[in-house]
């Protein structure tokens, strides 16, 4: 498999539907455990090689959509307050979120004609330097929006992000789901690269998953399936399995009702250390794409650190029935906003938790 696609399984070939029947249905209790196969160290080595790639000084702010003509999109960023908006042009500019005046916040003042104008005193800014005023590199990739922060980043600045490929955006429905956890950035990416969970953690929403190949797999002769050795994901392993070989394949069932299930072999990669990215490369919704962006915050009032997850779900279809759903994507949002949140509230609890464990020195390994 090479390029994040696989060969197609044997027994399930594409059909006309995209609804399958679970004919054994297996408890939740009794499904096959996946413990042994979860190995900490596989896990911990995917982890480290996406905190080694680059990332060019980028962090996702949030959604496209969330940028309005009233009011700034606002957020802090690795303790930094951020603002974007639309100048007069439509360009999104962006910078400080306080004001260089008296300190006013930014995030709390209108938007008129492209100018963000204090509530404090008035001072106006198009996004250009102006009384100590500074703009900050924003990208807009038409999904998410994002900021460069050089200074909390650390490493070579890049131009723009490395935004991963995704389908086009006229033949594709977007959503962006944004969560607040008590946790940093490894702990949600971490919770990302651990897909053997899913079928025992969110049972409403996934049935018979079976992990087909983890990085380094093929090298050492052993599969996901089946519990190897711990040094199959030792660093710079490469096995085919996605983009650059270094990829967990999965094969998994969506729930849809009661037995009715939409059967997929999807990929998942860390394109970067805040990035993981979920490719759906054969079935339903082939070539469809979560991005999971983890944007470190800040402290709490407690000092404990925060992150954001903002999630983007892009996905597309081949059927004709498609073109409905994007004509209706308005509608679609919320839904898709819905069903990541339920996902992200136990994934949130699952990246605190590590978090806690790892303060506390007792996180197992």
């Amino acid at each position: 498999m090479r390029g994040g696609r696989v060969n197609p399984r044997p027994g399930r070939p594409a059909g006309r539907f995209p609804l399958s029947l679970r004919r054994r249905p297996v408890p939740w209790e009794r499904q096959r455990p996946t413990w042994r196969e979860a190995r900490p160290g596989v896990i911990a080595a995917a982890l480290k090689r996406a905190q080694a790639r680059p990332s060019g000084n980028w962090f996702v702010v949030g959604a496209t959509l969330d940028v309005r003509g009233d009011r700034p999109l606002a957020r802090t960023v690795a303790g930094q307050e951020i603002v974007v908006w639309r100048d007069a042009r439509g360009r999104l500019v962006g910078g400080p979120g306080v004001c260089p005046h008296l300190g006013a916040p930014l995030a709390k003042s209108p938007v008129r004609c492209g100018t963000l104008v204090c509530h404090w005193h008035g001072l106006a800014l198009n996004g250009t330097a102006f009384a100590g005023w500074e703009p900050l590199p924003v990208h807009d990739d038409g999904v998410l929006v994002w900021v460069r922060l050089d200074e909390a980043g650390g490493e070579r600045p890049l131009p723009a992000p490395l935004v991963p490929e995704r389908p086009a955006p006229e033949r594709s429905v977007s959503a962006v789901y944004t969560g607040i956890g008590v946790c940093e950035p490894e702990d949600v990416v971490a919770n990302r690269l651990d897909p053997w969970h899913g079928a025992w953690f969110h049972p409403y929403s996934f049935v018979d998953l079976t992990v087909v190949d983890v990085p380094g797999a093929r090298a050492s002769g052993t599969t996901g399936g089946t519990a190897g050795k711990e040094d199959i994901a030792e660093e710079g392993a490469h096995d085919g399995s996605a983009e650059g070989g270094d990829g967990f394949a999965v094969d998994v069932s969506f729930k849809v009702a009661g037995r009715l299930v939409v059967p997929v072999r999807a990929v998942f990669t860390a394109p970067g250390p805040r990035t993981v990215v979920m490719r759906i490369v054969e079935g339903e919704g082939e070539g469809s794409v979560v991005e999971t962006h983890a944007t470190p915050l800040g402290p709490d009032d407690r000092g404990r650190p925060r992150t954001a997850v903002v999630e983007a779900v892009v996905a597309v279809s081949e059927r004709r029935g498609f073109a409905v759903a994007r004509a209706v994507a308005p509608a679609l949002r919320p839904l898709v906003r819905a069903a990541a949140g339920r996902l992200w509230r136990d994934d949130l609890a699952y990246a605190e938790r590590r978090r806690h464990l790892r303060s506390t020195g007792r996180f197992p390994g």
